[in-house]
């Protein structure tokens, strides 16, 4: 096996993805079945994407969800999981340099070029791979090797230096922000009819790689022009025709790609679903006689052109698909049916449940930056009818239960103050909760006679993150059980790029959610987006009702709803399975409180 890649029972997502890229790269050196590779690169790729990770698939007996996963590929990983190894994979590898995988990093160089630099220049180790292949460029020893030349030279050396600048991938709001600056820029200069984002950020994929954009223009050269004189450009990559690059000072690429509007259609068809879904597509074309391309449709010789995807779709005998559920898990074959569900929007959301403000309740953790009034002010200019004022329960370790209990009752008084005089000065109501931590045990980190002064509360796990699987699910369930607890929130506990969730037995925790009406959020906070699409799917699929909240800890955090209902709607949800969808007066019955 190979010395940089050790296997374990613990691999993240993207080191799960690596190892089967470098499986699929050793199987072509060795020329293995094209079937085969290309079978372990679509889950790769799809493992790579991933908004949940596939070790907690495979504890939930679900690897049969990623998609492209054959039989074959889904016993391997349960061996990887199992064994922290897999036989069949160290049998691949056997007798293939190490260097070779750490040369695939390379942008432009694929296996068969990386085992030949390994082999002419005698590099097997990886640790030192990389400097020894940068010595060899210096040194001219490249350019003498049987079909590289001078300009193989440059384009490694090139390769070398864009991976030093290689950044991790961004969150999603992250990457939409800076999309829509850049957007935005494009449209002052009036260069063209229709912007959009392309790729995972279209998809409004968890995290997003480079950002893509598509222009619809007939003045191409302008477009470009306008685009590489963006006042936040560090550097220029590649302008002409009708593409261009640059790099933002904050060190990420924007690809922007320009076509006559006349086939723009195609072009985001092409540019914006995912590599398994695009497969998909061509494979049905195939049977029609068709080939899809970025500029149509060809069919014997000749392409038409599609302005709008709606077309472009129906061209192939199905219904325009969302771009959040472009990801080939069943979406193509409900568009075939005319089966689609009617996706939650943001214009559907009638409140946020979820949010901090500035009340000098003490909490456990940070709380939030805002008054009551300028939160309600805030939601009122979103056009909701309620906001949820939760808090983080005040801190056990620094106040007795008497103070506790008076800290509730002075923030209920407030609450009814504004809720009274709400017809005055604004139409939404405030809702009186709190975000309370669930305690190892399951028990509630409050007093008990401290809930009566709450409408309803939200439980929350904050520590001891490393309990098994069994005793987690144990102690969320504990929580639930609680009638003041309506909420489970962000409840896989996962903070993107830092920190994956605990393990929760799902079939029990979607079981007792339905059984006794308590609802799961989908925390919007930028690298929570949490519940993940995956489960919220499978809630969907079972009945279970969810909530999307911001989490937010200041005014301006409110707006990061477009981002929770995006996660809602890569699950395939519908404005029915989201209660803050619910009117005021639906909603007071949903989570059982007498309310105003």
């Amino acid at each position: 096996m190979m010395e940089k890649m050790k296997m374990s029972r613990e691999m993240t997502n993207k080191e799960v993805a690596r190892l089967l890229k470098e499986v699929s790269a050793a199987l072509e050196v060795k020329g293995g079945n094209r079937f085969k590779i290309a079978a372990y690169d679509r889950v790769a790729t799809a493992i790579e994407h991933a908004t949940s990770e596939v070790k907690d698939l495979w504890d939930d007996n679900k690897l049969q969800e990623i998609p492209g996963i054959g039989v074959n590929l889904s016993a391997y990983l349960d061996e990887l999981f199992r064994k922290g190894k897999v036989a069949h994979f160290e049998r691949i590898f056997r007798n293939l340099p190490p260097a070779m995988f750490e040369f695939l990093e390379i942008p432009g160089i694929g296996s068969k070029t990386a085992y030949k630099l390994c082999r002419e220049l005698k590099i097997k180790e990886a640790k030192t791979a990389l400097p020894r292949l940068k010595e060899a460029l210096k040194a001219g020893k490249i350019r003498l090797i049987e079909g590289f030349g001078e300009q193989s030279e440059k384009d490694i050396l090139e390769g070398l230096e864009s991976l030093k600048k290689r950044s991790e991938r961004m969150l999603l709001p992250f990457a939409w922000e800076l999309a829509q600056k850049v957007i935005e820029y494009l449209a002052r200069g009036k260069i063209g009819v229709r912007i959009k984002p392309l790729g995972s950020l279209r998809r409004m994929a968890a995290t997003v790689g480079d950002i893509d954009l598509a222009v619809a223009t007939t003045q191409p050269k302008k477009a470009i022009e306008r685009f590489v004189s963006f006042p936040e450009v560090k550097e220029v990559v590649v302008s002409g025709g009708n593409t261009a690059r640059i790099i933002h000072h904050n060190g990420r690429q924007i690809d922007l790609k320009t076509m006559n509007p006349q086939a723009y259609g195609a072009l985001l068809q092409h540019f914006t679903g995912s590599k398994q879904h695009n497969i998909h597509l061509r494979e049905i074309a195939q049977k029609k006689g068709l080939s899809l391309s970025e500029y149509g449709i060809k069919k014997g010789g000749k392409i038409k052109k599609y302005a709008a995807e709606e077309t472009f779709y129906q061209a192939l005998g199905m219904a325009w698909i969302p771009p959040e559920l472009r990801e080939d898990t069943g979406e193509i074959e409900a568009a075939q049916k005319k089966e689609l569900p009617q996706l939650v929007e943001l214009k559907d959301i009638k409140g946020d449940l979820h949010v901090h403000s500035n009340f000098p309740i003490e909490p456990s953790h940070d709380e939030g930056a805002d008054t009551f009034e300028v939160l309600l002010n805030k939601a009122q200019e979103l056009g909701y009818e309620y906001l949820g004022l939760s808090e983080h329960n005040p801190s056990s370790s620094q106040h007795s239960s008497k103070q506790v209990i008076e800290l509730l009752k002075r923030k209920k008084e407030e609450i009814d103050k504004l809720n009274y005089s709400r017809v005055k000065k604004l139409s939404v109501y405030a809702l009186n909760s709190l975000e309370i931590d669930i305690k190892p045990d399951g028990s509630l980190a409050l007093p008990e006679k401290a809930l009566k002064y709450l409408d309803f509360a939200i439980a929350s796990i904050h520590s001891s993150f490393k309990m098994s699987r069994q005793e987690m699910t144990r102690r969320v369930l504990t929580s639930l059980a609680h009638p003041k607890i309506k909420i489970l929130g962000h409840p896989t506990g996962r903070k993107i790029g830092e920190r994956e969730g605990y393990e929760l037995d799902w079939e029990k925790i979607f079981a007792f959610c339905l059984k006794n009406n308590k609802y799961l959020e989908i925390n919007a906070w930028p690298n929570r987006l949490d519940l993940p699409d995956t489960l919220v799917r499978e809630a969907v699929k079972i009945g279970v009702k969810m909530v999307i909240n911001t989490d937010a800890h200041a005014v301006g955090q409110l707006d990061l709803m477009p981002y929770g209902v995006a996660v809602a709607r890569r699950g395939w949800a519908t404005k029915n399975d989201i209660i803050n969808t619910m009117g005021y007066n639906e909603l007071k019955k949903a989570l059982n409180f007498e309310g105003r």
